[in-house]
């Protein structure tokens, strides 16, 4: 697979399906208001925030967001609430209804690559992508892979691809989480009454294999493969390993 590098190091991708945690994982952001949330979605965050929130009506407005963010000294971090929703509105709005899909379809990843190459390399904030994932067939492996859903030419190469940070919301039984204490994992009261918790995944497992989630060599140890899904964790982990 290509690999399409970056020059900021402070990004991650949170890929997992609906309702796994994804918005959740941002409630406990640092100094909340110095972050810009761009709401591709319809849907409300799932707690009360004081983050700068943006709603995007237009996939090229989150261009002009980035750059304006780069002015904005008290702005530490821009949160893309979803990656799926963004592709999916430029599709919508400039793909369906042109009069040569052909050039659309070019000008779609080149939407993607310009996000991820250009501004997102030369931001110097964190940059937090929230995406869904599906289960689509890799017809030469003959496999189902998870993974993060995009169309056109970069369908092959994947968004993952263009990202060093990419980690999975799960909800994991609590007995299978006894064997990866470590200091970033709390177990609750309320999740002990459950059996269950939201987490992130960190690191591929022997069941995961067909996942897209990736890091650095040794940015999470193996005991660290599930932790919070608490993006602050998260980005104090980025900045504690490149800085």
């Amino acid at each position: 697979m290509e690999e399409l590098p970056t020059n900021n190091d402070h990004l991650v991708l949170v890929s997992g399906p609906s309702a796994t945690g994804k918005s959740t994982s941002l409630m406990f952001m640092d100094n909340p208001e110095g972050v810009m949330f761009l709401a591709c979605e319809p849907k409300k965050l799932p707690f009360k925030s004081k983050f700068m929130d943006l709603k995007v009506l237009d996939p090229l407005q989150v261009y002009e967001a980035m750059d304006e963010a780069e002015k904005m000294p008290e702005v530490h971090t821009i949160v893309i609430d979803t990656l799926t929703f963004l592709t999916d509105m430029y599709e919508s709005q400039y793909v369906i209804n042109s009069t040569n899909t052909m050039k659309a379809w070019g000008d779609y990843a080149q939407f993607v690559k310009n996000l991820m190459q250009v501004y997102v390399n030369r931001s110097t904030k964190n940059v937090i992508f929230l995406a869904h994932t599906r289960q689509i067939m890799n017809e030469s492996e003959m496999v189902m892979e998870t993974k993060v859903p995009i169309k056109g030419s970069l369908a092959n190469v994947g968004i993952e691809s263009f990202l060093s940070t990419v980690l999975s919301t799960k909800k994991v039984q609590l007995k299978k989480l006894k064997d990866y204490s470590n200091d970033l994992l709390t177990i609750t009261p309320e999740e002990e009454a459950l059996g269950f918790k939201y987490v992130f995944q960190t690191r591929l497992t022997k069941e995961t294999v067909d996942e897209r989630m990736r890091s650095a060599m040794g940015m999470w140890s193996q005991q660290e493969t599930y932790i919070d899904n608490n993006l602050q964790y998260v980005v104090n982990r980025l900045h504690e390993y490149y800085d």
